[in-house]
């Protein structure tokens, strides 16, 4: 469901909830900052009349005062500047702790956004809610507060200027709102091309080695351009729109400064004998007023300019509650280290992806085959047994139901073998037990039969392998899987297919380092279709149809 343009607003008010109190300093700051000028324009006012009339200022009076307002003004900037950053840096690593937490708890078979479009969501579209949280609280409270302050000062000076500044003002906005629909669309495209360009390149990036075997090279690079060019003309719709508004803007702020200078200079000449409320303006009077204009502009300038922030950061809030909105089934557990525990395992009116799962009882050191046709639901009942799928109170460990608040104890003892086995970006030795001493390591290869894999690697336990293991194949990366758990020393092994696309040497090598981590106690309990691992347990469990 596409959420309202109230639903957007709320989360992006939401968003920057936590860091209000910064963002209404920075707000602050650039409010009176531009209160300052107001005094800074009076004092240069009064001295150039001064000059021109024959009765300056003290020079150093006036320097003084104007290099002090200056100085004032630019603390003042550089104050609300960091409050803003500080709340930028806040908001959004909240969010992408928020995205990555949500993501890290999905459950493996959850229907969630890709991880190329989460990836885009966290790194490329969360930053530019940036220039929005810098501009867009200092930009809207100085439009609120300003040109207020300086139509009411030129209307007491003269009611001609402030009529020309109250008539040429508010074109702007009005002109603004009505570009900023088109910015709103233009923009939400925009980021829709990012995420999917992002997918495309995970997508592409994980079949490089089918596409060199296809040859479809020059097609790849075909598709890439393709989207490539989709997204340089989103990003230029954008971009001509946000040229569109600021040519608006200068032109109705140019035509505002404009009517005030010859107003000011024609009446100054004695060409004009109204605009005033008796006396004729002076040149003091002149002179401020001019100087006036164009600071009464400057926010409007600056809200223009933010609301295309705003746009984009509405945007990323679209994005942010479609990633919430995904009722994904959520992995159990607190994510927090616990002690291990143990003890018979139970499973009672189990039913996963409408399928109705066997009642189990295993006992503690058993080692059980769950077998059964290809998709009847076996890998999906190690993962609810992992606590990595929920089961809704319908697994047991040692009389207790494993959910919230057991699970983290429970999988502190536990060990996965899954069919694809992915490793940290970190050395051999690093993946499988940085804390164990050398014969602690030997000794579990030699169990997992994995001295020859890591015999004939460049650096040996050295050797860094990627998060896919280049360099082993996949019954290799199977062994040294196998052996990661044997220094685990787990109470209960959960391995799934294990022997899958393997040949029958390397199979047999995999059995017997899963059987030896059952002979030293652990429970074994493995989803295959294979006769061989079959033959070799001494419990099997029909699973489907």
């Amino acid at each position: 469901m596409v959420p309202t343009h109230a639903e957007i607003a709320a989360r992006l008010s939401a968003l920057t909830a936590p860091q209000r109190q910064r963002l209404k300093r920075a707000a602050i700051a650039a409010v009176v900052a531009e209160t300052l000028w107001v005094l800074q324009a009076a004092l240069l006012a009064w001295g150039l009349a001064g000059l021109a009339t024959g009765q300056p200022l003290p020079l150093t009076l006036m320097g003084l005062g104007v290099a002090g307002l200056g100085l004032a003004r630019a603390g003042l900037a550089l104050f609300g500047a960091a409050q803003s950053e500080a709340a930028a840096d806040a908001v959004i690593g909240a969010a992408r702790l928020d995205c990555l937490t949500r993501a890290d708890r999905r459950a493996p078979e959850a229907s969630a956004p890709s991880s190329a479009a989460t990836a885009a969501l966290i790194v490329d579209k969360l930053a530019m809610l940036r220039p929005y949280l810098l501009r867009w609280h200092p930009a809207q409270a100085r439009v609120a507060a300003v040109p207020l302050l300086i139509l009411l000062i030129s209307f007491a000076v003269s009611w001609a200027a402030g009529l020309i500044l109250a008539i040429s003002g508010p074109l702007i906005p009005i002109f603004m709102a009505l570009i900023g629909l088109a910015a709103r669309d233009a923009s939400a495209r925009q980021m829709d091309e990012i995420a999917g360009l992002n997918a495309m390149l995970i997508d592409r990036l994980a079949a490089l080695i089918d596409i060199r075997l296809l040859d479809a090279r020059d097609t790849m690079l075909a598709d890439f351009e393709r989207r490539a060019d989709h997204l340089r003309r989103r990003t230029l719709e954008v971009l001509r729109i946000a040229f569109l508004s600021s040519a608006v803007l200068e032109l109705f702020a140019a035509l505002g400064v404009a009517m005030m200078a010859v107003f000011v200079g024609f009446s100054l000449l004695g060409q004009l004998g109204f605009g005033t409320w008796g006396d004729a303006i002076t040149i003091g009077e002149g002179i401020f007023l001019l100087l006036m204009a164009p600071a009464f502009f400057q926010p409007l300038r600056d809200i223009a300019a933010a609301w295309h922030d705003r746009v984009a950061a509405q945007s990323v809030a679209r994005d942010l509650l479609a990633d919430q909105a995904a009722a994904d089934p959520q992995i159990i557990g607190q994510g927090r280290p616990d002690a291990a525990r143990v003890g018979p395992i139970a499973v009672r009116g189990m039913v996963l992806r409408g399928r109705d799962m066997p009642d189990l009882d295993i006992a503690p050191g058993e080692a059980v085959a769950l077998t059964g046709v290809s998709g009847g639901g076996k890998s999906s009942l190690l993962l609810a047994l992992a606590g990595l799928i929920p089961s809704g109170g319908a697994v047991r460990i040692g009389g207790a139901v494993l959910d919230d608040k057991t699970a983290d104890a429970w999988r502190a003892g536990l060990a996965l073998i899954p069919q694809k086995i992915h490793f940290l970006d970190a050395t051999l030795r690093e993946n499988l037990a940085p804390e164990a001493s050398d014969k602690e390591i030997a000794a579990a290869i030699q169990l997992a039969r994995a001295s020859a894999v890591v015999a004939r690697l460049p650096d040996g336990l050295q050797t860094r392998l990627g998060e896919e293991g280049a360099g082993v194949s996949g019954g290799e990366a199977r062994r040294l899987t196998i052996a990661r758990a044997a220094l685990r020393q787990p109470a209960v092994i959960l391995a799934d297919e294990p022997t899958a696309d393997l040949d029958e040497q390397t199979a047999a090598e995999v059995i017997e380092g899963l059987l030896g981590l059952h002979r030293r106690g652990a429970t074994l309990i493995a989803a295959t279709h294979d006769p061989r691992l079959i033959a070799a347990l001494p419990r099997r469990i029909e699973v489907g149809p």
